[in-house]
């Protein structure tokens, strides 16, 4: 420093010299890496037929050389080159050497050729053709961060003397027998007519990926043929967490044919975008099934043809499928019918297990007067708005997070090891204030006291909402297939699903609010209701402890030991608060929050431990643990296989399985039928469990389905089991 307190100049000048080095460097650097593609000049780049300027000539009679001629600064990709059709040569393979290994951005491991390709294309030329006129097409990239579209060159080439001029007898041969040309016959007025090509050659099936997130797929029917649009379907055979969307085929030629009458038809090559759905986000190699279906004009009609395909599908993140087309498959549900299942659902929902002690409380505040002048209606009214008014946010949540890309269902939230343990302290709270231990004032109305004793709306407001969080862990009869509709419909759709189940739970108490028949039959207020108030407490505690059971499930003993400390903390907070409520003691007071503070601690310490193993697939039941590859094995081996997704939070899952999976009639049934048990644990979040719940059109658990020997269709059951379903399930399947 100068004695004005300036930096001395010496550091600035070498503080100058450092910024200018390090300018310099990376103006190195940007000059040295390849420039984004929107700063590309489009002037910068050459004709494509330039960059890759192609020749062709015949080299044998049936063999053609094709070579590309790559400007400096480009390259070929191996994957994307192809002869698609020819004119006096029926084309055949196209060799092509082995490429430069390359991980490419959008297509994931390629092979790409720079300089020169070489490639040779097999074929039989046409009796008595001079030339041959190819369609070749081909895609590549410049290194300056752009790539062209697929591009289709047309390229004529004279054939080899030996084919121009008199035919050998082998060439005589192809020719009686078809080869490279269509087949012939005698129609019964003396005249010629083509024979149908076999399936293979009249329909072509290709498959790429696209992008991460869809494939296309290539449909070229050979001249005098045409592929149906509307009788074809696709599926995965072999892919981990990938669900397909609905193909996007482009505008159909109208036609009328003899075996279906008016349909749309293709009779040129098609491309059909097809969307894909992915709960991971890895490279993979994917098997693709396609079933289509097409005949020759004015010829024979060629029975459903399956074709399978291979494709490397690129790394890419999570997808969700986008909505599907307004025209819905034979047998969808409709609107009208996923309210009705809804409300089914709903209603039902009531007489669930986990339902049950919040209802009991609701109907303890009800005949605790209150009948009159529209009291109860009113108190009704507040407790449906409380029940819809969550049945909203939750529905609004899942088809949020769908949107944003996340793979979930119904009971989603009971995946994450923080929300079990904050519902494990709202039970005890519960069961502690109706033990008379402690009495939430207005500042926390909505738990505890006001659920049983407060008049407002607030108290009932907050049941419906305690009702609908404590609804999740089960599934009720009809819900499945209304939120199977729900996830796939539009939002607004979805919502107004999602509120028929809120209107279903609630709607015992709106009749018993607007009936005064029902309401006259409730009992009287009296001095039973404080005891039955206390009894209430400890279906409470029981719910608590097996929230910290399914807590111990997802995160070990650790997760236990940290749920009880703050359990104790809790509840002595609560204790301390309610001995101070009439009292003046700022100081202690002050200690009681800071306990009640202390005791969401362990809250985060729950949620940042690892996830243990899944467990449901490790009982001692003989059951498999499930993965897409062992059930694929088990089909390809023609094995029936019963496959039971379940969690540990999941009540109704539970109650099948001690009531009807864990009995000595399912499992003489699953050995009489010589059948596999798999079984899948959904109690953590797992992609692949959810990608195989969505492929069968689910929402959440539990799930059951069953594969049947030799490869059929599988079954999906309902969501509450009997002895009855599954034995004659498994009778059908073998």
């Amino acid at each position: 420093m100068d004695r004005r307190g300036n930096p001395h100049p010496r550091p600035v000048a070498r503080t100058h010299r450092l910024i200018a080095r390090l300018a310099s460097a990376l103006a190195a650097l940007a000059l040295a890496l390849p420039l984004p593609a929107r700063a590309v000049d489009p002037s910068d780049l050459l004709p494509i037929e330039q960059a890759f300027a192609l020749r062709a000539e015949a080299v044998a009679p049936d063999r053609i050389a094709l070579t590309w001629a790559i400007a400096e600064g480009y390259y070929l990709y191996r994957h994307r080159t192809e002869v698609r059709d020819g004119q006096g040569f029926a084309p055949g393979a196209l060799e092509l050497p082995p490429g430069i290994a390359y991980h490419d951005e959008f297509f994931g491991d390629v092979e790409t050729y720079r300089g020169e390709l070489r490639a040779v294309l097999t074929g039989t030329p046409v009796p008595g053709a001079g030339e041959a006129t190819l369609r070749v097409r081909y895609q590549g990239c410049a290194d300056i961060g752009v790539c062209y579209p697929p591009h289709t060159q047309t390229i004529t080439v004279a054939l080899a003397p030996s084919l121009a001029g008199v035919e050998d007898g082998l060439a005589a041969l192809n020719r009686a027998l078809g080869v490279g040309a269509p087949l012939t016959g005698t129609a019964p007025d003396g005249s010629s007519v083509d024979l149908p090509l076999p399936p293979e050659q009249a329909f072509r099936f290709e498959a790429i990926a696209a992008s991460p997130s869809a494939l296309l797929l290539r449909f070229t029917p050979a001249p005098g043929y045409y592929l149906y649009r509307d009788r074809s379907a696709f599926r995965v055979i072999e892919g981990d967490g990938v669900a397909l969307g609905e193909p996007r085929w482009p505008a159909a030629q109208a036609h009328h044919d003899d075996h279906f009458g008016d349909v749309s038809v293709y009779f040129a090559e098609t491309e059909v975008p097809l969307p894909l759905g992915r709960s991971r986000g890895e490279a993979q190699a994917l098997l693709l099934e396609a079933t289509f279906q097409g005949c020759q004009t004015d010829g024979v009609c060629y029975p459903p043809m399956t074709r399978q395909v291979r494709v490397d599908l690129p790394a890419g993140a999570v997808a969700t499928l986008p909505d599907a087309p307004a025209r819905a498959p034979a047998g969808a549900t409709t609107l009208a019918l996923a309210l009705l299942l809804a409300l089914g659902g709903g209603l039902i929902l009531n007489l669930m297990p986990c339902v049950l002690p919040v209802l009991s409380l609701k109907a303890l505040s009800l005949a605790d007067g209150g009948h009159g002048n529209g009291q109860a209606g009113r108190r009704a009214l507040w407790y449906t708005a409380g029940v819809l008014a969550s049945f909203a946010a939750v529905g609004l949540s899942a088809l949020g997070l769908r949107a944003a890309g996340e793979s979930l269902g119904w009971g989603f939230q009971l995946q994450q090891p923080l929300v079990i343990a904050v519902l494990a302290y709202v039970m005890l709270a519960i069961g502690l204030s109706l033990s008379g231990v402690f009495s939430l004032g207005l500042g926390l109305s909505g738990m505890g006291q006001t659920l049983t004793e407060k008049k407002g709306p607030a108290g009932d407001f907050f049941t419906g909402v305690l009702a609908v969080v404590v609804a999740s862990p089960c599934t009720a009869p009809f819900m499945g297939t209304a939120l199977a509709f729900a996830f796939a419909a539009p939002p607004l759709l979805a919502l107004l699903v999602f509120l028929a189940l809120g209107l279903g739970l609630a709607l015992p108490f709106l009749l018993i609010g607007f009936v005064p028949a029902l309401a006259r039959r409730l009992p009287q207020p009296g001095a039973w209701m404080e005891t039955f108030k206390q009894a209430l407490a400890f279906p409470m505690y029981l719910t608590a402890a097996w929230l910290a059971w399914v807590l111990a499930k997802q995160r070990g003993a650790d997760a236990i030991g940290l749920l009880l400390a703050g359990a104790v903390l809790l509840a002595l907070a609560l204790w301390w608060l309610e001995r101070l409520r009439f009292r003046r003691r700022p100081l202690a007071r002050a200690l009681a929050l800071a306990t009640l503070a202390l005791a969401l601690l362990p809250l985060w310490g729950v949620q940042r431990l690892p996830a243990t193993p899944g467990t449901a697939t490790q009982a001692a039941d003989d059951a498999v643990p499930y993965s897409a590859e062992r059930l694929a094995a088990l089909r390809r081996d023609n094995r029936l296989v019963f496959v039971n997704m379940t969690a540990d939070w999941c009540v109704t899952c539970k109650v099948n399985e001690r009531r009807v999976l864990g009995g000595d009639a399912f499992r003489n049934a699953l050995a009489a039928a010589d059948g596999v048990y798999m079984k899948g644990d959904w109690t953590n979040v797992d992609p692949d469990i959810t990608a195989f719940i969505e492929s069968h059109g689910a929402v959440g658990v539990p799930l059951y389905v069953v594969y049947p020997r030799n490869g059929g269709e599988p079954r999906v059951l309902p969501t509450v089991l009997s002895d009855g379903i599954v034995q004659a399930a498994l009778e059908a399947a073998k």
